[in-house]
């Protein structure tokens, strides 16, 4: 967590776990092992403040697509495109193993990185079984909606979206007020759910 908070200047709420590198060779610099992770951060707590190396930061808007065993992952910021090529090998135990055709120059392994992240967050995100985890305890609809909306880079229709949610959550009497419009509702997790 300190290291993203000193190289983003943000503390995410949550990190969920997501994958071990390392393989020999992935870095030119010697052996290096790294561990990844992912978190949801909306975009009120988003300001780029890279530190150290990574004085260059920028957020980017990221399209990933799988198509059979052809991948394509799209990093688009401001001032940028770059357009990683994969190939994918195999998923054993729930987590793909990606092979890099073209990086589009991302660094290292990097575009791996991001598309087993991706590839891994999607494919658990629609049951509701973590989406919980990367928000506060109690949260609008919408909030909620758009964490998955985000993950799953598509739009849902908000009816069909609720109906879906309705057995994992929970009215509370409580709304979110200051947001200058009509105060929503705050839910949460369903208890034991």
């Amino acid at each position: 967590m300190r290291e993203i908070t000193e190289e983003t200047g943000i503390t995410p709420d949550a990190l969920m776990p997501d994958a071990v590198f390392s393989r020999p060779g992935r870095d030119p610099r010697g052996w290096i092992i790294s561990n990844a992770f992912v978190s949801v951060i909306s975009e009120e707590n988003l300001n780029t403040c890279g530190g150290d190396d990574a004085a260059d930061a920028r957020w980017c808007d990221v399209e990933f697509t799988v198509n059979g065993e052809e991948a394509v992952l799209v990093l688009r910021s401001e001032d940028s495109v770059i357009t990683s090529k994969l190939r994918m090998k195999s998923v054993k135990f729930g987590y793909p193993c990606f092979e890099i055709i073209d990086s589009g120059g991302l660094a290292f392994d990097h575009a791996e990185i991001i598309a087993c992240a991706l590839y891994r967050l999607r494919s658990i995100i629609e049951n509701f079984d973590i989406i919980f985890d990367f928000l506060p305890e109690k949260f609008t609809l919408s909030a909620l909606q758009r964490v998955q909306e985000a993950i799953l880079n598509t739009p849902l229709l908000p009816a069909n979206f609720r109906r879906k949610a309705l057995p994992y959550i929970e009215e509370t009497d409580e709304y979110l007020t200051g947001a200058g419009h009509r105060p929503a509702k705050l839910f949460r997790r369903k208890q034991g759910g």
